[in-house]
C-alpha cells in the first residue's frame, strides 16, 4: 500500500490539502493517510498526529515569541514522517513550517518525494530560496503562471495548477429573502479573518460608514465574518450608533451577499480575489502595527498589495495601505467610483481579462492531484 503525508500549517492549507486528496481518493482508494492537518483533512477519515493550533502562529512578531515551540514541533513531525515512511510527503502552504519540516525529512531519507502545494512567493522576497528549495523538493505546484520563470531558471521541477478561488463551485439554491432590502444597495465589508487585522480595521469601517451614511442613506453595509469571530464584531458594532449594519459568518450567504453587492471595501489578502472572481468592483484596504509595516517595507520588493495588481504592474485596483487606511479616504475613494460607472467598467474589464488567465484547464485540485498520482505511479 502507498503512503502519503500531508503537512499543513494552518486552517486555510488543510482545507486546500483536503479538496486535493478528496479528488485524489476518487481515483485510488489503496492509499494509507497521515498528517498534520485540522476538521477538512480529519473529516475525509486522515488522523492528525497532534492539534493544527499547536503550530498555527501569526505574524513575524508571533513566530518570534514562539520560535522555540516551533523548532520541537519541526522536530517532532519529522521524526513521525520517518517512522511513517510514506512515498510522498505533501506539504501545502505555511512554508516557514511545513519546508522546514520537508528539508529535514529529505536529509534523512531521500527516497521520500516532496511536493509542495503554493510556492513561496519568492517573486516578493528572498528569490534567493530557490536554490535551496531544490535541493529538498522535487516537485513544486504553482498558483499563479509569472512564477514559473523563477524556478525553471534553477530548474526547480514546477507545474502551474491555477488558483483554487478560480475552481467552478456548485451553485446553490439559498432562500436569503428574510436578508436582502431590494430598495437599498448593498456594500460589502471584510475587515479581515483574524482578531488582529479585525481590531484595527473594524472602527475604520465603522467611521466610513457614518460618513456615507451622511451623504446618502440608500446603502446597506454587510461585513464578511468567520464564525469565530462574528461575536467579537458584533461587540465592536454594537457601540457604535449605526442602524444599517450587518454581520453575516455564513458561508453560502455571505457568497451571495457580495453577489449582489455593488460594491466591495475588503482587507488586502486572499479574499480580493474572490471579490474579482464575482466580478464585483473594490478598492483595498490594510493597515498593521509599525513594526511589521517597517519589516514589510524592509523586505518585500513588490510595489502593490494585491495580486492582480501585481500580476499588471499597474493599480488596478486601488489600494489604501497604512496611513491611508482611513476613513476620510475610503470614503473619497469608494464614492469617487460610485459616481464614476465608466471607472468600474475599465476596473470590471481588466480584473476579467487578468482572472481568465489564472484559471487551470480543469481545476486547481484536479491538477495537484494529477500530480500526486504520477509520483504513486
Amino acid at each position: 500500500m502507498k503512503k502519503i503525508f500531508i503537512i499543513t500549517g494552518e486552517p486555510s492549507g488543510d482545507k486546500l490539502a483536503s479538496t486535493v486528496i478528496s479528488k485524489l481518493k476518487q481515483n485510488n482508494t489503496d492509499i494509507q493517510y497521515l498528517c498534520v492537518g485540522g476538521m477538512h483533512l480529519n473529516s475525509l477519515g486522515i488522523k492528525s498526529i497532534y492539534e493544527l493550533k499547536d503550530i498555527t502562529y501569526i505574524a513575524f512578531t508571533s513566530v518570534m515569541m514562539n520560535i522555540l515551540k516551533i523548532r520541537k514541533k519541526i522536530n517532532e513531525t519529522v521524526n513521525r514522517i520517518v517512522e511513517f515512511q510514506p512515498d510522498i510527503l505533501f506539504s501545502v502552504d505555511s512554508p516557514d513550517f511545513t519546508l522546514r519540516v520537508a528539508q529535514k525529512v529529505k536529509k534523512i531519507n531521500p527516497s521520500i518525494k516532496t511536493i509542495h502545494f503554493i510556492a513561496p512567493k519568492v517573486w516578493a522576497w528572498r528569490e534567493g530560496r530557490v536554490k535551496k528549495m531544490k535541493k529538498y523538493l522535487d516537485h513544486i505546484l504553482l498558483l499563479f503562471k509569472f512564477e514559473k520563470k523563477y524556478f525553471d531558471k534553477e530548474n526547480l521541477l514546477n507545474t502551474f495548477v491555477g488558483h483554487p478561488l478560480l475552481d467552478e463551485e456548485v451553485k446553490d439554491n439559498i432562500k436569503i429573502d428574510n436578508i436582502i432590502n431590494n430598495k437599498k444597495k448593498y456594500i460589502s465589508l471584510f475587515a479581515g479573518s483574524r482578531e488582529s487585522e479585525i481590531k484595527i480595521h473594524a472602527p475604520i469601517l465603522f467611521q466610513f460608514i457614518k460618513k456615507m451614511n451622511h451623504k446618502e442613506n440608500d446603502f446597506n453595509f454587510i461585513f464578511h465574518s468567520t464564525d469565530k469571530y462574528k461575536s467579537y464584531l458584533l461587540d465592536l458594532l454594537n457601540k457604535q450608533n449605526i442602524s444599517n449594519v450587518e454581520v453575516i459568518s455564513d458561508d453560502k450567504i455571505k457568497k451571495i451577499m457580495l453577489k449582489k453587492s455593488i460594491f466591495a471595501v475588503v482587507k488586502s489578502g486572499t479574499v480580493s480575489l474572490e471579490v474579482c472572481k464575482l466580478n464585483i468592483p473594490s478598492i483595498v484596504i490594510y493597515k498593521m502595527s509599525f513594526i511589521n509595516y517597517f519589516l514589510a517595507k524592509l523586505f518585500l520588493k513588490i510595489k502593490y498589495a494585491n495580486m492582480l495588481n501585481i500580476i499588471n504592474d499597474k493599480e488596478i485596483i486601488p489600494e489604501l495601505i497604512q496611513k491611508d487606511c482611513n476613513p476620510d479616504e475610503i470614503f473619497k475613494s469608494v464614492y469617487y467610483f460610485l459616481k464614476k460607472p465608466a471607472l468600474v467598467e475599465a476596473q470590471l474589464a481588466d480584473v476579467k481579462s487578468t482572472i481568465n488567465n489564472l484559471k487551470s484547464s480543469s481545476s486547481s485540485s484536479e491538477e495537484a492531484s494529477k500530480i500526486l498520482q504520477n509520483y504513486l505511479a
